[in-house]
This record gives structure tokens, C-alpha cells and sequence, in this order.
């Protein structure tokens, strides 16, 4: 008996020492995780002179954004009941880090939650990180784990060999000799939403139809990556699309703006939806994978691609994770920045008759009449590129360019340490007095008469499809898309802003017209 209480004894003390070495850990973890590591990677960028606003304990700066992002929209209202309308104005938009660069410098440090961010409007810095080679420069971890159901482990969030594998797997297929062969599918695309929009007026008498462009503009991207991704069978494309632009929906914000990223892990109403978007794509995706074949004349479509690209050596990823994320990232680039960015310049078309008609004109010139666009029409439409310059000037679809540094990363001017990311709010950069002149917040396309070069002091400070070695493989993609549409729709109608638009820029997952985009459309 003595010895089996002397046995129960040391099995508690065994237990209670378990339990407080667990405690201590548990401890010591939560020290380094909120304190030790925040406070050491602020004093190392202290030493730089990077300044920022003092974080609280567990949230970081959030609680100080939340209050300033709630006075600007407040001071918004009030403006717009006074203050005519501008259509560029995105003045309400992110109001801390204005505060913040105006107090601290053009380069600041601050915080979400435990997590450390360099705030960077120093063209100096933007121009060195344009020219860092380095894959220790990659993309935040957070974009994984917040927006994981939706980008995965693609190209968008990837660093390091497995991204450098990845973009030479896709971005060949994305250079203009290969955009060439995709013409025949845009100016298809572009031709039924013409069509579409006739008919409509027709049916009003022939005047003018007031609509909201946003499901037809997006039905014009979403054609063309559907036929691109899935050659024939693009019918999957256009079942697998609405799951996947639903799934962006439902992660707008991610949980590391709320401090709380644990929070993914639980099973919300939130996060059941997600989940079961995340299983619909990811077995439509991989079904369409099995069955994917050549096509008999030669080409592939970009899901051959990825299925050829998934067997080629990359690092720390399953098959089906490199086609599945990848087959998604670039939905999310092709149909849906584009379709964004190509909204916007619709609303500033409609608000800028004089440039329609410019557009116009030179339609008529290169085309001769034709409504099938080549690549050498195209190349001759300069008044449609400085158009589209200024469309994404004003409005990039990706409102920020996000680095991590993986390890400690030197540049010429800074040093970053590990874990730090690098945030560029590229809407400061474009609309910054200083490089584009007082007329920044002005829609002047006239300013790229001469290129970027021409139009701004520091052209590296131009960062429409990101900057560096990431700079996005699918602009040349986009650019024709949008000169394609512009063109189409401009030599068919006419347009102007509906009473019924309110102009209200948001930024969720991109910078979007939060109630759309209406106009009203008048057949010349």
C-alpha cells in the first residue's frame, strides 16, 4: 500500500512538473511572440532612423487605423454632400498612413499585431527594390495563411526556388509573340458584349440604356482566361469562375488586419463557406486536369501547362497543389484585375468625352474599318495607350506591392531584417505631386505622350504590375485585353456616367467601385 502511494505521489509530482515546464514554455513563447521579437526588429530599424507610431501589446497599430479609417469616412460623407464629385479622388483611403509619413518620413515602421511592416513612399528605396535580384525578397507568409483558400501556393504568394520554378513555368506563355495568338479570342469576346449591348438598345427604342458594366466587363475577361486555361473545354471555366470570384469575395479582408489570425483555424459561418468553396475548385480543377489533352493542332492551353510544369522538379509541393493554386492565381490576375482595372476606365472614359473621341478617331485610322483588331493595329493606337497608362495610374487593380525578407536583406539604402515586410501603397507613388506634377490627381493622359519616362521624374516610381523580378508576367495580357474592349466598345457607343454611379473606391482583395460602375451607353 505504502508503495503504491509512494508510486501515485511521484506519478503527481511527475505531472505537475510536466505541466508547469509546458506553462514556462507556453510563457516564454507568448514573451518572444508579442514582445521580445517586435520590440528587437523595431530597435534594428530604429537604428536605420525608421520611425513609426508606438504599437499596443497584442494588436499592434490596428486599434489607432480603425479609429483614423472612421474619421475619414465620417469627414468623406460630409465632403460629398458639399463638394462636387471627383472621380479620381481616393482620398479616404488608408488616412493613418498619411498621418503617419507626414509625422515619421517617407519610410515608417508599424505594426499588426506581432507582426512588423515597412511603410515605403521613398522613391530611392522603390528604385533599389526594382533592381534586387534576390529570392531572399519574396512574399509575406501572411498571404498564405490569411488568403490560403483562395491564392494557395502559387505564383502570387510563393518565394524563394519554388516561385522561381513556377514563374518559368508560366510566364513564357504569357509573352506577346504567344498574347498574338489569344487576339482572335478577345476580339470574340469583345464582339458579343458589343452585340449584347445593340440588342439592349434595341429593345429601349434605340435611345440610350443605363446598365451597370460590371457583370459584362467581367464576362469579357472571363471568356478569354476561360478559353486560354481550358482551350475546348472552357465550359469548365465558366462553371469553375463564379466559385472561385466567390471565394475572393468572402476573403476580402484578411485576418491579419483584425491582429487575430488564429482565427482561420475555427469553424465560423465564414469559414465553413470557404472551406467548401476551396473543395468545389480544387476537385473541378483537378478533374479537368485528368482529362486534359493536346490539342490536335499543336497547342496547349495553359492547364497542359501547369499539368507539364507540376512534373518538372519543384521544391515542397504536391501535383495537385501546383496546378490547383496556380490555376487560381492566375483567375484572380487575368479575369479579375483586368476586369477591375478595365471598369475603371470605362467610369473615367464616360467622365471624359474628349477622349473618347480621340479614341475614336484613331480606331478609324489604324483599323479601316475593320472590327477584327491585329497586333499591328494595336501597336499603332498611341492615343489608346496613354489612355490605359492613366487608367492604371489612377486606378491599379493591385493597390499594393508586398515584400517579406526571408532572411536579412541589404539593399543600398536600408537594411531589412528577417520577418519584416515591405509594404508600397502604389496609389501614393502615382498620384504623388512631387513626381507627376500638380496635376497627379488629374486624368491627363496627355502625360505619357512621351512614355513613363517622359511623364514622371522617377519612371521606376510607375509600379501599375508590381516591381522588380515579380513584376507581374501577365501585363502584356492585360494591356491588350483593355485596348481590345476600349477599342470595341468606343467604335460602337458612346458613353457618360449614370446618375445612378456613386463614386466610392474600396479596397478589399483589389481597389474595386464598391457599387459598381453605371453607365449610360448610346449607339453612335
Amino acid at each position: 500500500m505504502l508503495l503504491f502511494s509512494d508510486s501515485c505521489s511521484a506519478f503527481s509530482m511527475g505531472m505537475q512538473l510536466f505541466f508547469l515546464n509546458l506553462g514556462g514554455f507556453l510563457l516564454m513563447r507568448l514573451v518572444m511572440e508579442f514582445l521580445v521579437t517586435p520590440y528587437t526588429l523595431r530597435k534594428k530599424l530604429a537604428k536605420q532612423g525608421i520611425k513609426g507610431p508606438s504599437p499596443s501589446l497584442v494588436l499592434g497599430n490596428i486599434p489607432e487605423m480603425k479609429r483614423l479609417m472612421a474619421a475619414a469616412s465620417n469627414e468623406a460623407a460630409l465632403l460629398a454632400k458639399t463638394m462636387p464629385i471627383s472621380y479620381t479622388d481616393t482620398s479616404h483611403l488608408f488616412p493613418y498612413f498619411r498621418r503617419w509619413t507626414s509625422k515619421y518620413g517617407d519610410t515608417i515602421v508599424f505594426s499588426l499585431g506581432t507582426k512588423q511592416f515597412l511603410y515605403v513612399t521613398d522613391t530611392a528605396i522603390v528604385k533599389e527594390i526594382h533592381q534586387c535580384k534576390s529570392l531572399d525578397l519574396g512574399k509575406p507568409s501572411y498571404l498564405q495563411k490569411d488568403r490560403g483558400p483562395l491564392l494557395g501556393k502559387g505564383l502570387i504568394t510563393t518565394s524563394g526556388p519554388l516561385w522561381l520554378h513556377q514563374r518559368r513555368t508560366i510566364a513564357p506563355h504569357l509573352y506577346a509573340e504567344k498574347i498574338k495568338d489569344m487576339l482572335s479570342v478577345m476580339n470574340e469576346s469583345g464582339n458579343q458584349l458589343v452585340k449584347s449591348w445593340e440588342t439592349e438598345i434595341e429593345k429601349a427604342g434605340g435611345g440610350s440604356i443605363d446598365i451597370k458594366v460590371d457583370d459584362d466587363v467581367r464576362t469579357f475577361t472571363s471568356y478569354i482566361i476561360c478559353k486560354t486555361m481550358f482551350g475546348s473545354n472552357f465550359a469548365i471555366g465558366q462553371e469553375l469562375f463564379p466559385k472561385c470570384r466567390a471565394l475572393m469575395k468572402v476573403l476580402q479582408t484578411p485576418t491579419v488586419l483584425n491582429g487575430l489570425p488564429f482565427l482561420r483555424h475555427f469553424p465560423t459561418k465564414k469559414n465553413q463557406r470557404v472551406w467548401e468553396l476551396e473543395k468545389q475548385i480544387q476537385d473541378m480543377v483537378v478533374g479537368a486536369a485528368k482529362s486534359e489533352k493536346k490539342a490536335k493542332d499543336g497547342s496547349i492551353s495553359m492547364l497542359q501547362v501547369l499539368v507539364d510544369g507540376a512534373r518538372g522538379g519543384h521544391l515542397r509541393q504536391s501535383e495537385k497543389e501546383f496546378i490547383v493554386d496556380n490555376c487560381k492565381d492566375l483567375y484572380l490576375a487575368a479575369f479579375e484585375v483586368t476586369g477591375v482595372a478595365a471598369l475603371w476606365g470605362l467610369m473615367l472614359l464616360a467622365s471624359h468625352p474628349e477622349w473618347q473621341a480621340r479614341i475614336r478617331k484613331e480606331f478609324e485610322e489604324v483599323s479601316g474599318g475593320s472590327n477584327v483588331l491585329d497586333a499591328e493595329m494595336l501597336s499603332k493606337m498611341k492615343v489608346m495607350r496613354m489612355v490605359i497608362l492613366e487608367v492604371l495610374r489612377l486606378y491599379p487593380g493591385v493597390a499594393f506591392v508586398s515584400r517579406q525578407a526571408m532572411e536579412d536583406v541589404q539593399l543600398p539604402s536600408i537594411w531589412v531584417p528577417k520577418d519584416v515586410s515591405i509594404w508600397i501603397w502604389i496609389p501614393a507613388m502615382h498620384r504623388d505631386p512631387q513626381l507627376w506634377g500638380k496635376d497627379a490627381n488629374e486624368f491627363r493622359p496627355e502625360r505619357f505622350q512621351n512614355g513613363v519616362c517622359g511623364a514622371c521624374k522617377s519612371p521606376q516610381s510607375y509600379i501599375p504590375f508590381g516591381v522588380g523580378i515579380r513584376t507581374c508576367p501577365g501585363q502584356n495580357l492585360a494591356f491588350t485585353e483593355m485596348k481590345v474592349l476600349f477599342a470595341q466598345i468606343l467604335s460602337k457607343f458612346k458613353l457618360s456616367i449614370s446618375s445612378k454611379y456613386k463614386h466610392s473606391p474600396t479596397l478589399g482583395l483589389l481597389l474595386e467601385p464598391e457599387h459598381g460602375v453605371d453607365l449610360l451607353i448610346q449607339k453612335i
